[in-house]
């Protein structure tokens, strides 16, 4: 594991992060650890949200459309002699 330093927090939100850590019966850098965690669980949940969004958008669009099967495709490739570098 790596350890990370925050170096310049103001006084009030230490005092703030210390309160809210007694609160959830946590140490100071146990509270630390989880925000950082969540913000990052988020951060991901987010991407996935707008990636979830985007397919859908793509599956309206390509909606009554005929589609190739990808192993139609991946069989007809190797047949003409194509390989991936």
């Amino acid at each position: 594991m790596t350890t990370i330093n925050v170096r310049r927090l103001d006084d009030g939100v230490v005092r703030r992060l210390k309160q809210r850590a007694a609160g959830n019966n946590r140490s100071l850098e146990g509270e630390a650890r989880h925000i950082l965690e969540c913000a990052v669980e988020g951060e991901m949940s987010t991407k996935r949200a707008s990636f979830l969004a985007l397919a859908a958008r793509l599956r309206r669009k390509s909606e009554g459309r005929a589609q190739t099967h990808s192993e139609v495709l991946i069989r007809e490739d190797r047949e003409t002699g194509h390989r991936a570098i």
